[in-house]
C-alpha cells in the first residue's frame, strides 16, 4: 500500500546528493569525487572478500570513472602547470593499476590506490581550509585623535 521503503530512502538520498552537488563549491566537488572513489574502492575490497566478482568489477569501474572523468577531467593543465601535469600522470597510473587489480582480484593494488587517493584528499582538504579562511584585516592599534579647536 505504501510502496517500497528502500525506494523512498533511495529517492531521499538522491535528492540530498543532488542538493549537495548543486550547492557545493568547486573545492567541495573535488572532495566529493575523492570520497566517491574511496567508497568505491572499499566496495571493491568487500566484494573481492565475498567472492562477488561482478560487483567487484562494477565498483572498480566506478572508481576508474571517477578518477578519469571527474578528477582527471577537472585538471586545468594550462593554469596548473607542472602540478596539473603530475596529477594527470598520477591519475593515469591509478587507473591503470585499478585495471590490473580488477583482472587479478588484487587487494594490495586497491589498497595502494586507496592510499594515494586518501593522501590527495587530505592535501586537498588542507588547501581548502586555507583558501576558505577569511583574511583577517589588521585592526588599528589606536584610534586616531580627533582634531581639537586648538589644532584646527
Amino acid at each position: 500500500m505504501f510502496g517500497n521503503m528502500k525506494r523512498g530512502v533511495n529517492a531521499y538520498h538522491n535528492v540530498s546528493l543532488e542538493t549537495g552537488i548543486t550547492s557545493a563549491s568547486p573545492h567541495k566537488l573535488i572532495v566529493m569525487l575523492y570520497d566517491g572513489a574511496l567508497v568505491a574502492l572499499l566496495g571493491a575490497k568487500t566484494n573481492i572478500a565475498a567472492g562477488n566478482i561482478a560487483a567487484k568489477g562494477s565498483a572498480i569501474s566506478k572508481a576508474i570513472s571517477i578518477i578519469d572523468n571527474g578528477l582527471r577531467a577537472s585538471l586545468d593543465k594550462n593554469a596548473g602547470g607542472e602540478i596539473a601535469a603530475n596529477l594527470d600522470a598520477l591519475y593515469d597510473y591509478m587507473s591503470r593499476r585499478l585495471l590490473h587489480a580488477n583482472l587479478k582480484n588484487d587487494v594490495t593494488i586497491i589498497d595502494e590506490v586507496h592510499g594515494l587517493l586518501a593522501d590527495l584528499r587530505g592535501a586537498w582538504l588542507e588547501i581548502g581550509d586555507k583558501v576558505q579562511q577569511p583574511q583577517q584585516v589588521a585592526a588599528p592599534t589606536a584610534m586616531p585623535k580627533a582634531p581639537t579647536l586648538a589644532s584646527a
